[in-house]
């Protein structure tokens, strides 16, 4: 006969043995609601904390357990974006559509392609994942491994069959995505599977200007050797010269400038073109006049841009300067000979200009290069100097116009 003691201590154990194993349900029961919950929210956390095992035990005490879709969807992403190649194909063999569509990626595949994750890729394509499926916030996997600059995946995808000239999302392509992002071993890898090089659309108009935009020389002369026309129209900045002059508020893009006028970029075109019908600058150098670049119009000119550039009865570069009345830019255009008394533009004249926007120190230079105070631009619709200043109350500007020439208009 047994020990009472004995017993005691076995029926203490076996109670014990039961309030944990209740214990562990009640966790494990706990851990399924919250993953019916908000499941993507639970398998954040177990992945961001580094513990698989934990999202994969949730997923394993599950099986069974009706998910619905949306959970199911997002499970799968976020393991497939943060790199969890084991946890993604167990979701996958529980009966996860590797194919899937929505969440905050658009699919499995451009989650693994947006985390650069080329092993998890190519099992995702193992398991049958469309490698041209469409959505997302990149449209295509291609196009958002080519924007990280993940080598590899783009590597793989290309092997897969991707379309290398998909268009759609924000960069238009996958090449204007790895244009603008720098990623010079992409552009190579895209290129050698005959990306068209002058693809119009996206953010930056087409891959030049992408490049352009953003001062990476090294991808401008290579889209430049491959056959990029260096001239080409597209919005958003008109031409890749205008692009870089542009950026040239930040470091590096002066060289970018140098490099596109050295390679036949026209600084004097127009802009304005088909594509760009409410464009308010004819040539680049009368947009960055314009935009008070003096950086920009200083580089244009040093390189030969034409001080008198007009497109189709716009500004002048110097009516362009003298309606913000940037001086730096007016002395600049007027030693690189620009026509004071040129017409055209919203003003008539360089003077008209300033004086109707009221800037005292322009009209000053402009008076003491000889600029005619009583011109009228030749449509006869623009009012004079005098007119202008009178009209916008600027009584300096007023005085100095007299001064200088306009006395006897003082009855005009």
């Amino acid at each position: 006969m047994r020990n009472p003691r004995y017993t005691l201590c076995m029926v203490a154990v076996l109670r014990l043995t039961l309030i944990q194993y209740q214990t562990y349900q009640l966790l494990v029961g706990a851990a399924l609601r919250l993953l019916l919950e908000a499941g993507d929210v639970a398998i954040k956390l177990s992945l961001a904390e580094g513990s698989e095992a934990f999202a994969q035990l949730l997923i394993t005490q599950a099986m069974g357990v009706e998910f619905q879709q949306r959970e199911i969807i997002i499970a799968l992403q976020e393991a497939s974006r943060g790199g969890h190649e084991g946890f993604a194909r167990l979701l996958l063999k529980t009966g996860a559509n590797v194919n899937s569509q929505g969440g905050p990626f658009g699919n499995a595949l451009q989650a693994a392609s947006i985390g650069g994750h080329p092993a998890v890729v190519g099992m995702l394509l193992e398991m049958g994942a469309s490698v041209n499926i469409q959505g997302g916030p990149y449209r295509n996997s291609l196009q958002a491994a080519s924007i990280g600059g993940h080598v590899e995946a783009v590597r793989l995808l290309l092997e897969r069959g991707a379309s290398v000239d998909t268009q759609g999302g924000p960069y238009g392509s996958a090449l204007q995505a790895a244009s603008v992002g720098g990623h010079i071993t992409v552009v190579i890898l895209l290129l050698d599977k005959n990306a068209n090089v002058n693809l119009q659309g996206g953010l930056y108009g087409n891959p030049l200007q992408a490049a352009s935009a953003a001062g990476h020389n090294n991808i401008v002369g290579l889209l430049l050797d491959k056959g990029a026309d260096i001239n080409a129209c597209a919005e958003p900045y008109g031409t890749a010269l205008w692009a870089a002059s542009e950026g040239l508020l930040s470091e590096g893009h002066k060289e970018t400038v140098q490099l596109l006028l050295q390679r036949g970029a026209n600084g004097t075109s127009g802009l304005l073109c088909c594509c760009l019908p409410t464009t308010q600058f004819g040539s680049a150098i009368q947009a960055a006049s314009a935009m008070g670049h003096e950086k920009a119009v200083r580089l244009l000119l040093t390189e030969g841009a034409d001080a008198n550039a007009q497109w189709g009865g716009q500004d002048t570069p110097l009516q362009a300067a003298s309606i913000i009345g940037h001086v730096g830019i007016i002395v600049l255009l007027l030693a690189h000979h620009a026509d004071v008394n040129a017409q055209g533009g919203q003003f008539g004249s360089a003077i008209q200009a300033a004086s109707a926007m009221g800037h005292k120190e322009a009209v000053k230079l402009l008076l003491d290069n000889e600029a005619d105070v009583k011109s009228q631009c030749e449509c006869g619709s623009c009012v004079s100097a005098l007119e202008a200043a009178s009209i916008n109350g600027n009584v300096e500007i007023v005085m100095l116009l007299l001064a200088n020439g306009h006395g006897d208009d003082i009855n005009f």
